[in-house]
C-alpha cells in the first residue's frame, strides 16, 4: 500500500522500513511517500533521489545549511539502505584529530552483538577535518565505489558539510581525491527561506510534537503570528524554527518568543551621520574579534573544552586564553543541549 504524505519533518522512515520488511505489503517509493516533509519541487525531487540510491552501497555527501537536516537525511538513508538491524556509526569530525580518527574508525566497525553489526559510517561536518586527518580517512576508504564493504566493514559511506567543499579545495584546505571519492551522489538541503511553503506545516508539527512532549497545551498561533514566520529570514533554518516552537510551548504563549523575531528582523543600524562615518581601524577592529572568537570556539570544540591543549593549538598562553574566553563570553554548552 502506498504511504501517504504527512506533515512529519523527521520523516515516515519507521512506517517505510516496517513495510518493506513485511512481504505481505507492497510499497510505493516515489517522492509521495513524504520522507521529509514539504511541498516545493526541490523538496519532491531530493527525496526522489534519495529513493534511487538508497539501496546501492554509492558514498553520499549531504550539504546544507545548519538546521537544515543533514543528520535526518543521513539516517533515513541508512534506514532504507536494505540494512534495517545493522547500525549507524555517527562521527563528530569537528572534534576529531587524525589518532581519534583512526582509532573511532576501527572501533567503530565492531559491535557487541554479530546480529547487528555497523553498516553505514557517518563523518557528519567532514569539512572540519584537517589535511593530517583527510590523509587517515583516505587511507581506510575504498579506493573504487561499489566494492559493498570498506576496509573496516562499513557499507555504506555518508558524509555531510556545511560549507562549499569546492570552496575549500580551491583554498587548499581539502583534498580533492577525498572529495572524489566521498562525492558519489550529492543531496544539497534547502534552506529554509527558500521552502516558506512548508513553513505553516512544520509550525503545527513541531507545536504538537513539542506539546505532548512536555505535556502541555498547544499556544493559540493567530494569522499575524504566521505572517511574522513567513516574514523572518530563518538563518538557523528548520532547528532554529523548532527551538522557537519549543519556547513557546514551554511558556505557555507566543508573544514572547514573536517579540524576539520582530526584534531580530526591525535591528538596522541607525543611518546617522556619526555612524555612517564610521573609521576603517573600528570596522577592522569588530572583524578581528569576530574572527578570533571564532578561532577559540573553532580550538575549544577540537580539544573538548581542554583549555590547556587549546592555548597551545593557538600559541598563546594559557592565561590569555582565559582572558579571551571571558571576554568573548564563551562558555562550555551541556552535555545534552542542541
Amino acid at each position: 500500500m502506498p504511504v501517504q504524505r504527512t506533515a512529519n519533518f523527521f520523516a515516515t522512515a519507521d512506517l517505510l522500513t516496517e513495510a518493506m520488511n513485511n512481504p505481505s505489503n507492497t510499497l510505493e517509493l516515489t517522492a509521495d511517500a513524504g520522507f521529509v516533509f514539504g511541498h516545493g519541487k526541490t523538496l519532491d525531487s531530493l527525496n526522489a533521489t534519495v529513493v534511487e540510491i538508497a539501496r546501492t552501497d554509492i558514498p553520499v555527501l549531504i550539504l546544507g545549511e545548519s538546521g537544515t537536516g543533514k543528520e535526518v537525511y543521513a539516517r533515513l538513508v541508512h534506514r532504507l539502505s536494505g540494512y534495517p538491524d545493522a547500525q549507524l556509526k555517527k562521527m563528530n569530525c569537528s572534534i576529531l584529530d587524525a589518532a581519534q580518527l583512526m582509532r573511532q574508525v576501527h572501533e567503530g566497525s565492531r559491535t557487541d552483538s554479530e546480529a547487528h553489526p555497523v553498516a553505514t559510517l557517518f563523518l557528519d561536518g567532514i569539512d572540519e577535518l584537517d589535511l593530517a586527518c583527510q590523509r587517515v580517512l583516505l587511507s581506510v576508504l575504498p579506493d573504487n565505489h561499489g566494492q559493498g564493504e570498506t576496509r573496516n566493514g562499513f557499507t555504506r559511506l555518508i558524509s555531510s558539510s556545511s560549507r562549499n567543499l569546492q570552496g575549500e579545495i580551491e583554498a587548499g584546505q581539502f583534498r580533492k581525491e577525498l572529495y572524489f571519492r566521498i562525492n558519489g551522489v550529492c543531496l544539497r538541503l534547502p534552506p529554509l527561506r527558500d521552502r516558506k511553503e512548508d513553513i505553516s506545516a512544520l509550525v503545527d508539527f513541531f507545536l504538537a510534537r513539542h506539546g505532548s512532549l512536555m505535556k502541555k497545551p498547544i499556544p493559540a498561533l493567530d494569522n499575524v503570528a504566521m505572517e511574522v514566520f513567513l516574514s523572518y529570514n530563518w538563518p538557523g533554518n528548520i532547528r532554529e524554527l523548532e527551538n522557537i516552537i519549543k519556547k513557546m510551548v514551554a511558556l505557555g504563549e507566543s508573544r514572547t518568543a514573536l517579540d524576539d523575531l520582530r526584534s531580530s528582523m526591525n535591528h538596522i543600524p541607525k543611518t546617522n551621520e556619526s555612524t555612517r562615518v564610521l573609521s576603517l581601524k573600528t570596522a577592522a577592529r569588530a572583524a578581528l574579534r569576530r574572527t578570533e572568537r571564532e578561532l577559540i570556539l573553532k580550538a575549544l570544540e577540537r580539544t573538548h573544552w581542554n583549555r590547556k591543549r587549546a592555548a597551545q593549538e593557538l600559541q598563546i598562553s594559557y592565561k590569555s586564553l582565559l582572558s579571551k574566553i571571558k571576554q568573548t563570553g564563551l562558555e562550555k554548552p551541556d552535555a545534552d543541549g542542541l
